[in-house]
């Protein structure tokens, strides 16, 4: 059962719309109120904002590292507090993926990864990291992993749902105009360049001669670019030369779309067919992905999904289902930049701009018809971060970063009137 870290979740007046409810009763589900709103549901049927924390974990990794003036311990931290103490203090009632697991016995929801990046045939380069959708072993290499991974919590009330994959590489290429200087290739380019073993590779030349009628000239025509064989395109991938000409960014865009479609699809077959109480949310992707990708992690292969929050849907897109904001973060630069000087702009710091941007930011969330909740980006700290600017909610010495918890728990005090309280459907994400 979900934790409650203030109040416990009250009822709906009037319920849930019917046909909107995903999940198995007696687990948490999601549902639309009769406002459009949509809620997370635990398994006692009562609604809740998820509040939640990728990342959690006991103790730190050993460091040597200077924080806030002093050095950190250069072994494990011994924290004043217990993890869970502090999530509850902080106002969260569900943890993420990537930690330790410790919070799962100790009342809090949680989502699990099933890491289908870990089966055999997947595809590791740079800037790429997914299962061969296209090999006709994925769908027993899916089954066979979820069923590991899933089958034994398929009984578990606490768990939230499944995350098909952490963080997985989806190579998005940069805007450009020729062949060089664009950074690094994007996913239909590395499938063009992978060794012929791989399926995707055969997939991937398939799939973008059949655009231009079988013929490699017409596709550089297309391109604009001088492929005259398929070694040239593996060349430059090697190179990290992205293609990123108007033309191949729109062929980019279709085979994106169509290897997400066979992930989503397939990953979902796998983890229901193994656990069919649990909601499926996709993966975590750790960053933007573009509308390709997203498109396709949608229902049904996705009952609510985890999108990065720069990408949550306008307002008025909450019928196509809920969403859960992840990897949300005010030390990132969005929030930092402090608008053009002029008349009536007040001279905040940056760390100012920062905080009052970042709770801005989340009061659109939870307002927001599709949002069910949000994932704060880290627990820990990563190496070379600096407080204020640091992500962690803790430090690597184990101090809380109070730059973030003292507004996080003001906000999660309060997310739940802000998310019953009426509509405002001019608010934009």
């Amino acid at each position: 059962m979900v934790h409650a870290a203030a109040a416990i979740p009250t009822p709906l007046p009037g319920g849930f719309r019917a046909g909107t409810l995903r999940g198995a009763e007696g687990f948490i589900r999601a549902g639309q109120d009769g406002a459009g709103r949509w809620w997370l549901i635990d398994a006692g049927g009562r609604p809740f904002f998820c509040r939640a924390v990728h990342g959690v974990r006991a103790a730190a990794a050993p460091v040597d590292e200077t924080v806030g003036g002093r050095a950190a311990s250069a072994g494990p931290y011994a924290p004043d507090e217990h993890t869970s103490a502090r999530l509850r203090r902080w106002g969260f009632n569900a943890v993420g993926v990537g930690g330790d697991g410790a919070e799962r016995a100790d009342g809090f929801a949680f989502m699990a990864s099933v890491d289908f990046c870990r089966t055999a045939g997947v595809i590791a380069v740079p800037g790429v990291r997914l299962p061969d959708v296209f090999d006709p072993a994925w769908p027993r290499v899916a089954a066979l992993r979820a069923f590991e991974v899933c089958a034994p919590e398929a009984m578990n009330r606490a768990l939230l749902g499944w995350v098909a994959d952490d963080r997985p590489g989806w190579a998005q290429p940069r805007a450009g105009t020729a062949a060089g200087g664009a950074g690094r290739p994007g996913l239909l380019q590395i499938c063009l360049s992978l060794e012929p073993n791989f399926a995707a590779y055969h997939a991937a030349w398939e799939f973008v001669l059949a655009l231009h009628g079988g013929r490699i000239d017409a596709l550089a025509r297309s391109w604009g670019v001088a492929v005259t064989n398929k070694e040239v395109v593996r060349g430059w991938t090697h190179a990290e030369h992205g293609i990123a000409t108007r033309g191949y960014l729109r062929d980019e865009a279709r085979w994106s779309r169509e290897f997400a479609r066979r992930y989503f699809a397939g990953a979902a077959a796998a983890i229901r067919a193994a656990d069919p109480n649990h909601l499926v949310l996709g993966c975590r992707f750790g960053g933007p992905v573009g509308e390709s990708v997203r498109a396709e992690g949608v229902y049904p292969a996705v009952d609510v999904a985890l999108v990065d929050w720069s990408e949550l849907p306008a307002p008025g897109a909450a019928a196509a289902g809920p969403v859960l904001a992840g990897d949300f973060c005010w030390a990132d630069a969005e929030f930092r930049a402090a608008p053009a000087p002029g008349r009536g702009v007040r001279r905040w710091t940056t760390v100012e701009w920062m905080l009052r941007r970042g709770r801005a930011a989340l009061e659109r969330a939870a307002r927001h018809p599709a949002v069910a909740g949000y994932v704060w980006r880290q627990w820990l700290d990563e190496p070379g971060e600096q407080p204020p600017f640091a992500r962690g909610l803790v430090h690597v010495n184990g101090t809380e970063a109070r730059e973030h918890t003292e507004l996080l728990t003001a906000f999660n005090a309060r997310a739940e009137s802000l998310r019953r309280a009426p509509d405002r459907s001019s608010v934009s994400p």
